[in-house]
């Protein structure tokens, strides 16, 4: 039997991802008006935004911040202690086509391309909501950071088995 893994986002919508078949987390993130810059597309640091949006809707907010109401599709960053945060170390952005505002959500793909003992790096796909257009793809470094101890907090074998599940390739190597 295939697994199938159901997200609702914001705008009731719900995106199904086939898990044997793609490591990718597949979510939908809404376009706000005032994400438009003067030249009549998404911003640049508005795409940061959207690109944290799904990497939350994927894998969670750090444990005990802000007040979730649904469940990821990956509970990675819900099952941290208390302490801990997920610091973003790194972004690298490439776009690839300008996003243009419309009234709806936009496709983001994430997943994880590399693990390390204190974090990992996630990739992104970001995709008109409209036409499929790839607009931009991306990589955002975390660090995990247990601020009790003021050190970085090592993964757990659990925690990687989980990430690995949704281990693929950079987007940002040549096909």
């Amino acid at each position: 039997m295939t697994e199938r893994l159901l997200h609702t986002s914001d705008s009731s919508e719900t995106t199904e991802v086939d898990a044997a078949a793609s490591p990718r987390l597949s979510t939908r993130v809404p376009l706000r008006w005032g994400d438009m810059d003067a030249y009549g597309h998404i911003n640049n640091v508005e795409v940061l935004r959207l690109l944290e949006e799904a990497r939350i809707r994927a894998f969670g907010s750090p444990a005990h911040t802000g007040s979730p109401v649904g469940e990821p599709l990956a509970p990675l960053f819900n099952e941290l202690p208390r302490d801990a945060q997920a610091l973003v170390v790194e972004h690298r952005v490439r776009y690839l086509a300008s996003l243009e505002y419309r009234d709806v959500p936009a496709q983001v793909d994430v997943w994880v391309t590399q693990l390390k003992g204190a974090g990992l790096t996630l990739a992104y796909e970001l995709r008109d909501g409209v036409d499929g257009t790839r607009c931009v793809i991306a990589e955002t470094q975390l660090a995990f950071f247990d601020t009790a101890s003021n050190r970085l907090l090592r993964l757990t074998q659990h925690q990687r088995d989980q990430a690995a599940a949704h281990r693929a390739e950079s987007p940002f190597r040549t096909r």
